[in-house]
């Protein structure tokens, strides 16, 4: 088992996905608490070559053989969804803390399967649900919790993009594989029904849910309804076939927040929102300064780790929640018919 001690902790990594590589990669290399010791690929040579430059000590040809290394104390997970659950209890098993790349799992009797496991282990498990870390994301969760602008009645939140003709034809993309855990509700539609529930402050009452389907099966657009009780409630689209967009709102009884379409990933620019007071047409333009949300989010799992804070931003009984929620909104899309949690 890994005892964790000093300022810093010893990242492994499984897998190049691309957000390993644009995202959380270089913000290990940026943060002030970990340092990337070792990164598991099935391309060892190829991934060398993708590691340039991204503070990455060694590439080995095996996820196992990251595990195996006693010196590292954490887990990157970027794995394809259906590999989460496995890969996160070889690791908790193996003794190390894992950050898991969102959807936290494929359902969710794994994400509580896990979550036993993480239990079982005594080792840290998280969901890397970056938007939470953004110094943005925590001023609305403020103005929310302070009543700023009443009591929430309605969150609407979208995120959809458009893959390539191409793609969407030869069904190439790992999110078009049902076997995958792929599908728009999973892929991004997590961060929406995420959004509504952190806003919120409470669970669903009962859900609904239409999908336009891939050929294959997966959900291609996903449009749903959550009913959150006491005149509350959300709405969200998810998708690969529309135009881009990453926004959501919230809107209370004495006035709205709303942000532009870079709501959950700004990337490496200022950031900023609009504070609608009562009937104002227009608001007040808020700008938060530039921060790296994924840079903010290794360095907090860390302190978690290094027992620096005492509790995760994204709690893993939360994530667990989550999963319930996406269980019941694609329930909800085959039955058609609201789904009761």
């Amino acid at each position: 088992m890994v005892d964790v001690g000093g300022d810093a902790i010893q990242w492994g990594v499984l897998g190049s996905a691309t957000i390993a590589r644009k995202c959380v990669l270089p913000a290990i290399r940026k943060s002030r608490n970990g340092m990337v010791r070792m990164l598991g690929s099935r391309r060892p040579e190829q991934a060398v070559e993708q590691m340039a430059g991204l503070g990455v000590e060694r590439v080995v040809a095996s996820y196992q053989a990251v595990l195996d290394d006693p010196a590292v104390d954490a887990v990157y997970i970027p794995l394809p969804n259906h590999l989460h659950c496995p890969w996160t209890i070889r690791a908790l098993n193996a003794g190390k803390h894992v950050l898991c790349e969102k959807p936290l799992a494929c359902n969710v009797h794994e994400a509580r399967e896990m979550a036993a496991a993480a239990r079982a282990n005594g080792r840290q498990l998280m969901e890397a649900l970056m938007y939470r870390f953004h110094p943005r994301s925590q001023q609305i969760k403020k103005h929310v919790e302070r009543g700023d602008i009443g009591r929430p009645t309605l969150v609407q939140a979208a995120f959809t993009f458009h893959m390539e003709d191409a793609v969407l034809a030869s069904g190439d993309n790992v999110r078009l594989h049902p076997e995958s855990g792929g599908g728009a509700l999973l892929d991004v539609g997590c961060y929406a029904v995420s959004t509504a529930r952190w806003l919120m402050g409470r669970e669903p009452v009962a859900v609904q849910g239409m999908a336009v389907r891939h050929e294959s099966g997966v959900d291609l657009l996903f449009a749903g309804l959550l009913d959150f009780g006491g005149q509350a409630l959300a709405t969200f689209e998810a998708g690969f076939i529309s135009a881009l967009q990453q926004t959501f709102r919230v809107v209370g009884s004495h006035g709205a927040i709303e942000l532009p379409h870079n709501a959950y990933i700004p990337w490496d620019s200022d950031a900023g929102y609009v504070l609608r007071r009562a009937d104002e047409e227009q608001g007040t333009p808020i700008r938060v300064g530039r921060a790296d949300e994924y840079q903010l989010m290794v360095e907090h799992f860390a302190d978690v780790v290094l027992e620096r804070t005492p509790r995760a931003i994204v709690p893993l009984e939360e994530s667990i929640e989550n999963m319930r929620v996406l269980d019941a909104l694609a329930d909800a899309a085959v039955r058609g018919r609201a789904v009761r949690l």
